[in-house]
Parts: C-alpha cells; structure tokens; sequence
C-alpha cells in the first residue's frame, strides 16, 4: 500500500471549495478504504475571501482534510510548500474545478504504485482523450504553447499545461534541482521538463476534461509572455 496526497490549488475560492472537495473526498473514501492511507491538502495561495476559512473548517471536521496557508499567490508555490512537507509516497495536485474525470486517479495510482513511472501527467491532447466544452481559443491558444515547448525546449510530452500530475515524492527532489523552481503556474511545465532531462519514467494518461467556463480567470495574452519568460529561464538552467 502507497500513501498519497492530492493537493488543491486554490485562491479565492469560497464559492465552491466545500463542495467540490466533498466530492473528491467522497470518491477517495470509496475506492482507498485503508485508513491513513491519503489525505487532500488544500493549499491557499493568497486567498482574501472566505477560502481559508473554509479550509480550516473542514479540516477541522474531516481527518482526510488538511490545508497550507501560503501568503503569496503562485501555484508553483503552493505545491513546493505542500509537497515539502509531505511524508506520503506520492504527491501530486488536480485543479480544484475537478475538470479531469476523477476516476483517472485510480489509473494515476496504478501507475506509480504498481506499474513502476515516476511521474504521471494528464493529456488533453492525447488522440483518445476527450475535451469538453473548451472555447475555441483557449484550445488554440494550448495547442500553440505545446508546439512552442516542443521547438524551443525539445521535449516530447503532449500536455505541459494540464492541471493533472503525480509523482512518487521521491523524485521530487530531483526534479526540484534540475529546475522546477518556478512559483507560479509554469512549475507544472517544468515538472515534466525536468523529468525528460533526467530519465524518468514518464506515464501519459489521455483523460475526459469537461471546461468550466464560469470559473476560469486565465488570460491568454499575460499568461502567454509569462510562459515564453519562464521557457526562457528553464533553458538557461538546462545548459548550466
């Protein structure tokens, strides 16, 4: 038996957090039965709202539950803080929306606890996976960011920007030194980067991504010349 821990993202989020963890708890309940075996870590990254709050209140009341308090926005820095100080075999993060079908984790599992990869990352791009109610631009917009980290940094991975990824947390380390350092979003990028440049085994899990429309904040335009900066920044550290 492996123990993991799923870590959320979140900032600003008190609209739906109780419940979309609920959900998650309750389908982690059903298929993991071993107690102390897993636990969700709600990692906040700045949250001026209600969020932490809300955290802490079903921490409080869940065993399963935990959270982080990061005080600067960043996703990267969110999951360095919580898988630093994470005991589990496994460590990993989904977006709190839950656009990935969550019965993908059992294969996620499957695969680092049974299979022997190191690192598994869900594909939006894979030919069998299925995307749901993405707005043309935004499809384009990932499409074009994947081709640009394939030319400029040479990697053969098909989805650097899924919200999707677990890693045995012993490797982590590595990865960490190779140069996933970044605090903000690209730190998922660079997950997979970093384990190319190293070796590791890689699984690629083409996965159902239903879009949530409503609750998206990306903006394309920002987003897109922090990545090319970012992209930029990793292959300096690749020829140091």
């Amino acid at each position: 038996m492996m123990t993991f821990d799923i870590t959320i993202p979140v900032l600003n989020e008190e609209a739906t957090l109780e419940q979309n963890v609920r959900t998650l708890h309750r389908f982690l309940r059903e298929h993991f039965t071993q107690a102390g075996q897993w636990q969700i870590v709600i990692a906040d990254n700045g949250s001026t709202d209600r969020t932490l709050d809300i955290a802490r209140a079903l921490s409080e009341e869940v065993p399963e539950i935990t959270f982080v308090k990061v005080p600067e926005k960043g996703v990267g820095l969110a999951l360095k803080t919580s898988w630093g100080q994470s005991q589990a075999d496994i460590v990993g993060y989904m977006d709190l929306d839950l656009a990935t079908a969550l019965p993908h984790f059992l294969e996620a599992y499957d695969a680092l606890a049974h299979q022997g990869f190191d690192i598994v990352y869900g594909s939006r791009l894979h030919p069998r996976a299925q995307v749901v109610n993405r707005p043309f631009k935004r499809e384009v917009a990932s499409r074009v960011f994947n081709l640009l980290l394939k030319l400029y940094l040479g990697v053969r991975f098909s989805d650097g920007m899924c919200g999707f990824k677990f890693l045995s947390r012993e490797v982590y380390p590595q990865l960490y030194q190779a140069g996933a350092q970044n605090d903000g979003w690209f730190f998922s990028t660079e997950l997979l980067t970093t384990a190319e440049w190293l070796g590791l085994r890689i699984f690629e899990l083409p996965v159902k991504w239903t879009d949530d429309v409503s609750s998206s904040r990306v903006q394309i335009i920002p987003l897109a010349r922090k990545y090319i900066h970012s992209m930029y920044e990793l292959k300096k550290k690749k020829k140091r």
